[in-house]
């Protein structure tokens, strides 16, 4: 007589706590306001102000951030879905911290996977991201399995230093918001150029 040995599934990730949710509509309201508050006044002469040949306009790094808002509601929202079940990462909230922490930092650099163009108005500039992040909201709300699913995430991996290489639906989430925050640092810096036009 054989016998069977029955094995449970390993246990995935709970979804997104009350505090975990909140804390993410607080960070996407304060990425998408300090982009548009950085952005809305700016004259068209500031709006495609380059600084040097090799350091983005103001337009450059916004067609940046919605390139990347639109890629993680894309691509990468459907190879998450499409990705199987992960076992239960117990550094999940750690990882959190440092999408938040560090992914906006202005010291570790990351290749753009598509140089932008710059060819934006300001104007459609501000819908668009009005529009992504409004699409960002509706996944952090309406996707009961943020936490079930990884895939690789290569800025992760680098600003660990090889010890996390993966994000789930709600860390790509925060890392939507954290690039923005991270460009509109950089944007900062070109409104503090001294040569920056209107100053």
């Amino acid at each position: 007589m054989t016998s069977t040995v029955l094995t449970q599934p390993a246990p995935v990730n709970q979804p997104p706590s009350a505090s975990e949710l909140d804390r993410a509509r607080l960070y996407l309201e304060q990425t998408h306001n300090g982009v548009i508050g950085a952005i809305k006044l700016l004259s068209e002469p500031q709006w495609t102000f380059q600084p040097a040949p090799d350091r983005w306009s103001i337009a450059e790094n916004v067609e940046h951030i919605v390139f990347v808002l639109e890629i993680v509601l894309g691509p990468i929202r459907d190879q998450l879905a499409a990705a199987p079940a992960t076992p239960a990462n117990p550094a999940y909230s750690q990882i959190d911290d440092i999408v938040i922490g560090r992914f906006p930092e202005r010291l570790a650099k990351f290749p753009s996977p598509q140089p932008p163009a710059g060819g934006f108005a300001r104007s459609e500039a501000l819908g668009r991201i009005a529009k992504n992040y409004a699409r960002l909201n509706e996944y952090l709300e309406t996707t009961p399995d943020l936490r079930h699913h990884t895939i690789e995430a290569r800025p992760l991996k680098a600003v660990s230093n090889g010890v996390f290489e993966s994000m789930d639906g709600y860390q790509w989430i925060l890392a939507a918001a954290a690039h923005t925050e991270r460009h509109t640092k950089q944007i900062l810096e070109v409104i503090a150029e001294t040569d920056f036009p209107g100053r």
